[in-house]
């Protein structure tokens, strides 16, 4: 079935087939672009230069503010694009540095950008052509000849800019701008020995009354285990904080004035408070009920009545929000400057001149209420950060790609972070306006025209040498607007930054694959335990030591703790890995790559049909690839027979397609295809034609990762694995105790080069032993849920395997990645109910029992080891589940790293009706973290979330459309 539009009619059809309900006999069954809508106003704002339009044809002028804020002028825009932003939960401007060794390499040594290092083929973005939407009132000039000076590189000569057009009269300065728009085999069954009963396993003893409910949510297998927690205790003194309402009236809108008006009265509110613009902390009552006061606004001199009504005293363990703002205040009374959500020090960076950088060093805090009380959790963090400026970003792509330089750059550009000095702030660039430059102008406050030039030249004694240069658009989100015209309507806001006073923050797709880059990062990036640890400590020396950061604390009656929170771990014990005909004990590592090598696996898929395809320079490397293959499949049980071997006439992607429709047939297997080069593009096509028009296994290598003679034996092994398990074969398995049950891998992704578009993948197990998946995908357009297509999704899952095994699961484990901060709520109140409600088309009786687990990577706790007086990296299967944890959630480490800090998961159990006590739950999970199989070893989270990120990023990277349902019984995406 192709596209889209036919596939719930195709799912509720399927599921109209007669399953079996638990206990019942057998029955036989069959087989089985949008972009953004165009706003009607707009606001556009200079880096400084924040201005707003509620309407197209009224464009109110605005006050320019003092140097060092934000200036406004008034432009209405043509059709303003709405671009997605970078991140999961709303955490795009999150700091960037290399990840850790916290997830396993690649299988194949190919591995390109992505946001997950376990990638084993091409994964590619396809480009976009902006289309540029000319506007009604602009002048269009049509560029011919080369400019002259330095910014004419960057002006496309089949494209036109479009010039500002200047009213003559007293009003503000009318720019019509253009913004891009983005157009969118039969198998052996599995031993029986891989199902045995799982031992030793009880829960702890109720420690009392009081904590009956909290350790009833506890495990007690394993050993225990001495552990520290990045966990800082938060204890002080304070009898209550006092919230208060403030109104003013006549109304004002802006927050700095407000704060103005309120600090006239410091003598009696004091100066320790915390204002949000409506809402009044402070550590003491300042009256009963309600208190008015006059104030005088300092720019025209109105009086404003400021009324304060209290609203209630909130105790201590109520205030996390209020903690997390005061502590706020702390960091930046040590000098540490805000990016994103986390500080930095920009007085101690450390260089990496080869590449242009310098690294940040800085600090991710975190207050919040856990078992053991309000703790701080404090992590340290790099920001990278570039040398040379966005305009020298700009030109490097010029001068690379010359005839695509503006599709590459909006691809480069939108959803990075850029930092401007001049005033030490970052911005996420949403759009570039190639129809604007610093020659622009704008009203000032006094209603005459000034342009960036002289603005910057004025307010910061800045001189801007490239004159031709676009401008970046950052569109403020909504909770950062807030400002309305006379009429009371909410208006947009747009800041317009000129590139050559903007550094470049972070790294970018190419940087990320660029192998030295990422080792030299990595030298100060990867902070084992003992210098993580000494790290905190001086974090706590220097707040100690620093006057106004230890004065606030106490004025709030705050105390840090000096040390790392010390607790009780349990290891679990090491698991058995299950062969076809043996089986080994995980090392302490947890890692058996030397084993699958040469051990046979539970199913090999012969093959015997094949075909390798590749341009006639690389043939003598893809003779060996074949050769050595033949070499490495019989020791895995994997039979292997001479492939046909076709040479591409050239390396256009054209050719490579054309090859591949004239080779595909029925009875083929498998198809290898070597690439000279890594091309995204090609990637994409190949996969494409492999995955959606003639769906067939693929497997995708570089020719350099094949060139190295001493390497190619290892290589090859792990390919060979690979392709088994894409042709649906099985490698490995574990003991799992559990009966009639499936578990279920949920990871979405966000793909913002297609009308911001989210993918979720969604794997399920279809057999006993874990080591079968049956996959779908779930496309959400811009302001949709997820909630119907994941319900089809479940549906289709939950059909399959009652086809397998001729009845449906008695227990259904669901672990759901991608989900934001903050967005726990959301999946417990909207997607498990739709869970549930999908049950039923199997008939009333059918109710299996359910249990929903978030699974958060992107934490900042840190667990050490303890050994002696210093701190070391725990070992694998390290679960902590109290004091630092809150209800029914736990820590687990399941990897080892051999460099930097390990980094624990967060499993939080949103909804539990599995019947599981916590100790088989925990258990259940460390096991599928041995069961991915990339990677003969633990990996960081379950294989099923791993197994969904991944179909997911090639839907979102590359392919665009869900993959034909033919390969939905194998990992093809692997």
């Amino acid at each position: 079935m192709s596209g889209r539009g036919g596939r719930g009619a195709a799912l509720l059809k399927a599921l109209e087939q007669p399953v079996r309900r638990p206990g019942q006999l057998s029955v036989q069954t069959g087989d089985q672009g949008a972009g953004p809508p165009p706003l009607t106003s707009a606001a556009v704002s200079t880096v400084g230069v924040v201005q707003m339009v509620a309407d197209v044809d009224k464009c109110p002028p605005l006050v320019t503010p003092s140097p060092g804020q934000p200036l406004s002028f008034s432009r209405p825009l043509a059709s303003p694009a709405v671009l997605p932003l970078v991140g999961r939960g709303g955490r795009g401007v999150r700091s960037v540095e290399p990840r850790m060794a916290d997830e396993p390499p690649s299988l194949i040594s190919y591995e390109p950008s992505s946001p997950e290092p376990v990638l084993t083929e091409t994964e590619v973005v396809p480009v976009s052509v902006p289309s540029i939407q000319p506007g009604a009132s602009s002048q269009t000039i049509s560029k011919g000849s080369p400019a002259v000076g330095r910014g004419s590189m960057l002006r496309d000569t089949a494209c036109h800019v479009r010039l500002p057009q200047l009213h003559s009269s007293g009003g503000p300065p009318v720019v019509q701008t253009t913004t891009p728009t983005v157009s969118p085999p039969a198998l052996s069954p599995s031993p029986p020995h891989l199902v045995k009963a799982m031992r030793g396993l009880s829960l702890n003893n109720m420690e009392s009354s009081m904590a009956s409910s909290m350790a009833s949510q506890r495990g007690s297998s394993g050993q225990s285990i001495p552990v520290s927690a990045n966990y800082l205790p938060l204890k002080g003194n304070i009898d209550g904080v006092f919230k208060y309402a403030v109104t003013f009236s006549p109304p004002v809108e802006d927050i700095r004035s407000r704060s103005q008006l309120l600090n006239e009265h410091k003598e009696l509110i004091g100066l320790t408070r915390v204002f949000d613009g409506t809402t009044l902390y402070v550590p003491k009552r300042i009256c009963e009920q309600r208190l008015d006061l006059m104030s005088t606004r300092q720019t025209d001199g109105t009086s404003v009545k400021v009324t304060i009504s209290l609203v209630d005293a909130i105790k201590n363990h109520d205030v996390v929000q209020l903690m997390n703002v005061i502590f706020k205040r702390v960091l930046r009374a040590l000098k540490l400057q805000r990016i994103g959500r986390d500080y930095y020090d920009a007085n101690a960076p450390l260089e990496v001149p080869q590449h242009k950088m310098q690294l940040w060093p800085g600090y991710v805090t975190v207050i919040n209420r856990h078992e053991g009380g309000l703790m701080l959790v404090l992590d340290v963090s790099h920001r990278v950060m570039k040398t040379d400026t966005a305009l020298d970003f700009l030109y490097e792509l010029y001068h690379s790609n010359r005839d695509k330089f503006r599709e590459e750059a909006f691809k480069q550009l939108v959803g990075s972070v850029v930092l401007t000095r001049y005033n030490n702030r970052t911005y996420e660039i949403d759009d570039i306006a190639w129809d604007k430059n610093p020659r622009c102008a704008f009203q000032d406050h006094a209603g005459s025209q000034i342009t960036f030039v002289d603005y910057y030249k004025r307010a910061y004694d800045l001189d801007i040498t490239d004159l031709e240069q676009p401008l970046l658009i950052h569109r403020p989100k909504k909770k950062q607007r807030g400002k309305k015209e006379e009429s009371g309507k909410e208006v947009d806001e747009m800041v317009c930054l000129v590139p050559e006073l903007c550094a470049m923050t972070g790294l970018t797709d190419a940087a990320r694959s660029d192998f030295k880059v990422m080792k030299d990062l990595a030298i100060h990036t990867r902070v084992p335990p003992e210098k993580r640890a000494e790290s905190f400590r001086k974090f706590i020396q220097r707040l100690n030591t620093t006057k106004e950061a230890s004065e606030l604390l106490q004025s709030w009656g705050l105390i840090l703790d000096s040390q790392m929170l010390d607790l009780q771990g349990r290891r679990l014990p090491p698991e058995k890995i299950l062969f076809k005909n043996s089986s080994i004990v995980a090392n302490m590592e947890a890692d058996w790559s030397r084993e699958c090598l040469k051990e046979h696996v539970i199913s090999a898929v012969s093959l015997l049909d094949w075909a390798v395809l590749f341009v006639k320079k690389d043939q003598g490397k893809a003779t060996d690839f074949v050769n050595m293959l033949s070499k490495v499949c019989p020791p895995i049980g994997m039979e292997v027979q001479e492939p046909k071997m076709v040479e591409v006439v050239n390396d256009r992607t054209e050719s490579y397609l054309r090859a591949l429709r004239e080779l595909i047939a029925p009875r083929l297997q498998m198809v290898v295809i070597v690439f000279p080069t890594s091309r995204d593009d090609r990637y994409s096509a190949v996969k494409k034609l492999c995955c959606i028009e003639s769906p067939i296994p693929s497997q995708v290598l570089i020719a350099r990762t094949i060139t190295q003679q001493q390497k190619l034996r290892s290589v090859t092994q792990k390919v060979a694995l690979q392709m088994n398990a894409k042709l649906g074969g099985e490698l490995w398995a574990v003991e799992i105790p559990l009966k009639s049950c499936m578990v279920i891998g949920i990871d979405v992704y966000h793909d913002k080069s297609y009308g911001n578009k989210s993918i979720a993948g969604f794997v399920a197990s279809t057999n006993p032993s874990f080591t079968r998946w049956y996959s779908r995908t779930a496309m959400q357009e811009q302001s949709q849920e997820l909630i119907h297509e994941l319900k089809l999704c479940m549906q289709a899952a939950l059909k399959k395997y009652n086809e397998v095994n001729q009845s449906l699961p008695e227990r259904i484990i669901v672990f759901r990645d991608g989900v934001g901060e903050g967005r726990e709520e959301y999946v417990s109140e909207f997607e498990v109910p739709q869970f549930n409600s999908c049950f039923s088309i199997f008939g009333d009786n059918y109710s299996p029992k359910l249990a929903v687990v978030v699974v958060q990577k992107r934490i900042s706790t840190r667990i050490f080891g303890r050994s002696g007086n210093g701190y070391e990296n725990p070992p694998p299967g390290v679960i902590v589940d109290h004091t630092v944890t809150k209800s029914y959630d736990f820590y687990l480490v399941s990897q080892h790293v051999r460099q930097g800090t390990v980094s624990p998961t967060y499993y939080r159990v949103i909804y539990d009706k599995s019947g599981l006590k916590p100790d088989h739950l925990q258990r259940l999970t460390y096991k599928l973290t041995h069961m991915y199989y990339n990677w003969p070893g633990t990996i960081r989270t379950p294989a099923p979330c791993n197994y969904a990120h991944k179909l997911a990023f090639l839907v979102g990277k590359s392919l665009h459309r869900d993959p034909a349902h033919e390969l939905s019984d194998r990992l093809f995406f692997l």
